[in-house]
């Protein structure tokens, strides 16, 4: 409940930014769909605990010493919207100022995601990559007992036919609007991976299954890493940098917003959660 709780401030602070598709995502993911997957793994555990083989003051006492260097870390910190702070008076200025110039992107956030931290970008994408390799790997071929309950609940599946297409129209106006808008458009994957989630809660998993077949999911989650990486190559080849997006084409406008809108398709969502 305190990350529900946490999340749903951290969306209202993103409204008050002007990042509205970022604070969707937040709302929607982090105060929505985590809270009722770990309300529903809570119904489905048992009431008895098992008590712990001993008593864990080694591990108790590494998390107090941990957090309060985490604690005394934060005395040296800048205060909030310091102008004088240091990534104020390096970073930014560049990013604000020659973004557009030097990327051909009119987002900031979008630049700086799929250009200048695009290494980083694709280190993301190969942590996305492993992970779904490892869901897909564990998970069970059949569904578990019980999980068609919800799909005889006539209000939800009404409202489940009712949003979840809007929740779809909504994912694509972020994937194309990344570029003007404020939070740009990464978290157009996190929006509609969450609408397949609400749809497998409410229809069922075989339903889930027939609407985002196995054998698409499983070639989209390796297609991410190939096509992120396979760009660099083409670069190297064509005789720029690796992740170099200027040797693609003439147009250095046309070819960034490319590369960045591609990008946004094989990437993560960089989550404030």
């Amino acid at each position: 409940m305190y990350g529900s709780i946490y999340s749903f401030l951290m969306a209202t602070a993103l409204v008050a930014l002007d990042a509205v598709d970022v604070a969707m995502t937040e709302a929607s993911v982090g105060a929505g769909m985590s809270t009722v997957l770990l309300l529903a793994a809570l119904h489905l555990t048992r009431a008895d605990e098992v008590k712990p083989l001993r008593r864990p003051l080694l591990p108790l006492f590494v998390a107090i010493v941990i957090g309060a260097a985490l604690v005394y870390g934060t005395f040296g910190l800048p205060a909030f919207s310091d102008p004088q702070a240091v990534i104020h008076t390096h970073v930014v200025p560049r990013y604000l100022l020659d973004s557009l110039r030097e990327t051909g992107v009119p987002n900031v956030v979008t630049s700086v995601l799929a250009s200048y931290r695009g290494y980083d970008t694709l280190g993301e994408t190969t942590v996305v990559f492993t992970a779904g390799a490892g869901v897909i790997a564990l998970a069970a071929p059949a569904p578990p007992r019980g999980e068609e309950s919800m799909t005889r609940d006539l209000v939800l599946r009404v409202l489940g036919k009712l949003l979840i297409p809007f929740v779809l129209l909504f994912a694509l106006y972020v994937q194309f609007h990344g570029d003007f808008g404020p939070g740009g458009g990464f978290q157009a994957g996190v929006i509609t991976a969450a609408a397949v989630i609400f749809y497998a809660i409410i229809y069922g998993l075989p339903a889930a299954r027939r609407f985002a077949p196995d054998w698409i999911i499983e070639s989209m989650v390796a297609a991410g890493v190939l096509v992120y990486g396979g760009v660099g190559v083409f670069g190297v080849l064509l005789g720029g940098n690796y992740l170099d997006y200027f040797v693609l084409a003439h147009d250095t406008v046309h070819v960034r917003s490319a590369a960045s809108f591609g990008s946004r398709w094989v990437s993560p969502s960089p989550s404030p959660a």
